[in-house]
């Protein structure tokens, strides 16, 4: 019996997890974060909030990963930051995902003068030093609302997808199906959509995935630094905090307090890695059959 589209990924997306199962512990990595950034706060409360009396308490039952400076919960911060850093650089992401896409959809398939106008574009967003144009940025502008941070980081890092998916669609141009569907007349729009984007897709996907990842690692970075505001719920603040006001490369009570978000960082990059992995076996026949 002749397997359906949905079936055939829904077969590959087993074989790919059961091959390695390493592979499972990112989709479990990966499911604990989204909780904790939807519920985990309900879940899990600040459960001893600014009590200087209890600060750098030792690793219980209670505080799993002790409490910070001012007495509060280090676990009840990771969680609570989960959502803002992934509100983020997920919202990023799909800003990257948006206009990369439609660039090199566009740039690929119509080439000319519109290829040259974008990849100049595109190239001239890669050769900026994305990190210190964010500072520049950020210095320069006020980055109360998150969406506005994401904005930014999606603008910014928009470049190397678009020449990623002009090459794709360079190579998809010239197959048999779209000279095909140019033959019947189709419009511009349905060979784009309909032909060409649902064959660059899975490229799509698993580079997402990576771009969140790097855009995380920008906003934690800034938040470190001191650049954006401190008085929000997110990794880099406790970072920030952690080394520059508990001194935790210095204090051994505070130690703790460093550990927690870098631990946090460290596993949900696992992760994603491990999510990116599978997704190239079940998107590629040759690596499945391999």
């Amino acid at each position: 019996m002749r397997l359906s589209v949905r079936q055939r990924f829904w077969r590959g997306v087993w074989v790919a997890l059961k091959r390695r199962p390493s592979r499972i512990l990112g989709v479990i990595i990966m499911a604990l974060f989204v909780f904790m950034a939807i519920a985990g706060p309900w879940f899990y409360p600040d459960r001893l909030p600014y009590n200087v009396d209890n600060m750098y308490a030792p690793i219980s039952w209670d505080h799993p990963l002790s409490t910070d400076f001012e007495g509060v919960d280090v676990l009840a911060l990771v969680i609570t930051g989960t959502r803002g850093v992934l509100l983020v650089a997920v919202a990023a992401g799909l800003v990257t995902m948006l206009v990369g896409t439609a660039a090199g959809l566009y740039a690929g398939y119509r080439r000319g003068a519109a290829d040259s106008v974008l990849m100049r574009i595109a190239d001239f967003a890669l050769t900026i030093p994305g990190f210190p144009l964010l500072i520049v940025l950020t210095t320069a502008m006020n980055f109360g609302a998150w969406w506005k941070m994401a904005l930014v980081l999606g603008l910014i890092g928009w470049g190397g997808l678009a020449r990623a998916v002009r090459s794709q669609t360079l190579s998809l141009r010239e197959r048999g199906f779209i000279e095909a569907a140019r033959g019947l007349g189709l419009p511009t729009r349905h060979i784009v959509t309909k032909e060409l984007l649902p064959n660059v897709a899975p490229f799509i996907a698993t580079n997402l995935l990576m771009a969140v990842t790097g855009y995380i690692y920008a906003q934690v970075g800034l938040y470190f630094l001191g650049v954006l505001p401190l008085d929000t719920s997110n990794w880099g603040v406790m970072l920030n905090a952690a080394v520059f006001q508990s001194g935790a490369l210095i204090s051994p009570d505070a130690l703790p307090y460093l550990l927690a978000p870098l631990g946090a960082i460290l596993l949900l990059t696992l992760g994603v890695v491990l999510i990116v992995d599978a997704l190239e076996e079940i998107f590629n026949p040759r690596l499945r059959e391999g």
